[in-house]
């Protein structure tokens, strides 16, 4: 990643229309949503209504903002990494997490084509700092970045932090991984795909009905599979090759990562009815495997299934 200057505060986004709305927070909305007037948590989440307080928080600390969703692999991966290195920072970042899902105004003011993605924000002002899930040593790298550029400007507060009340309960201890689903996160850490994947198959292997190991799975290979992709330089290819496989393989699993899973399932789709028998067999397969990825509960998900059963029958 280059590095963050102070050019970058000049609004890569435009984040005017969410600037004053109001602070109240929404019905039913998680007791973890920042508040100017209490103790603030260095992890928040944030809705349409409480982001002007985060705006107004970003005057005295850094604010990193992840965007996300509950159906993003992606997502999975990065959320972890964030909170682990804003805990460790003790204060000096605040980190808002924001579900696009539920908050689509905050979205579209951050233009969010793809999650996940990072944006800091720095004295009212948007910094982005990057776009899909990346390696720990990137995400420390580019907070080191941030908070000299916050410095240079004069945000330079923290949040206190190790404050307890008295009716506090205490966390439950996590519960601790499998060996392999351990070795599989640690290789996730580290960018090495490869060996995550080898990890889960072989956890898979042992216990077919083991579905934390095939939802991790089916992520990582994701993470594999467009790990290092150039978005134009593949849908160039695509479109010179419309019935190509393994071309437009590329750009759905591109668009899945990216949070356009209905323009994935559709592509992939339009490619099965247009292909031979034995392709038809590996369609259908990666097919069911971004349908496991995304989940049941999504609608796009049916009504994708329900389209591949009118193609197979």
């Amino acid at each position: 990643m280059t590095e963050l200057s102070a050019a970058a505060l000049r609004g890569a986004v435009d984040l005017s229309s969410l600037r004053n709305r109001p602070a109240a927070p929404a019905p039913g909305a998680p007791s973890a949503e920042v508040a100017l007037d209490g103790p603030i948590p260095l992890i928040v989440d944030v809705t349409d209504a409480t982001f002007g307080q985060v705006l107004e928080l970003s005057q005295s600390v850094p604010v990193v903002v992840d965007l996300w969703a509950e159906w993003c692999g992606p997502c999975k991966q990065l959320s972890p990494l964030l909170e682990k290195v804003v805990t460790e920072l003790a204060g000096r970042v605040v980190l808002a997490k924001v579900d696009v899902d539920a908050t689509p105004q905050l979205a579209q003011g951050f233009r969010a084509q793809s999650i996940p993605m990072v944006v800091a924000l720095v004295a009212g002002q948007p910094v982005p700092l990057f776009t899909g899930a990346v390696p720990e040593e990137q995400v420390r790298e580019v907070f080191a970045q941030l908070l000299q550029l916050a410095a240079q400007h004069g945000v330079t507060g923290a949040v206190p932090v190790g404050e307890s009340t008295a009716d506090a309960t205490p966390e439950p201890a996590e519960k601790p991984l499998a060996p392999l689903h351990q070795a599989a996160f640690d290789a996730i850490e580290k960018g090495d795909y490869a060996a995550a994947i080898d990890a889960y198959e072989t956890a898979l292997a042992e216990n077919p009905r083991d579905d934390e190991a095939r939802s991790g799975l089916g992520q990582v290979r994701l993470l594999h599979r467009t790990q290092g992709l150039d978005l134009n330089a593949v849908r160039a290819a695509a479109a010179a090759e419309p019935a190509g496989v393994d071309a437009q393989f590329a750009v759905a699993d591109l668009d899945v990562a990216g949070g356009h899973v209905g323009d994935a399932f559709d592509r992939l789709l339009d490619l099965f009815s247009v292909v031979d028998a034995e392709e038809k067999t590996r369609v259908r397969e990666r097919l069911v495997e971004l349908f496991g990825l995304v989940g049941d509960e999504d609608p796009r998900v049916g009504t994708a299934r329900r389209r591949l059963a009118t193609l197979l029958f």
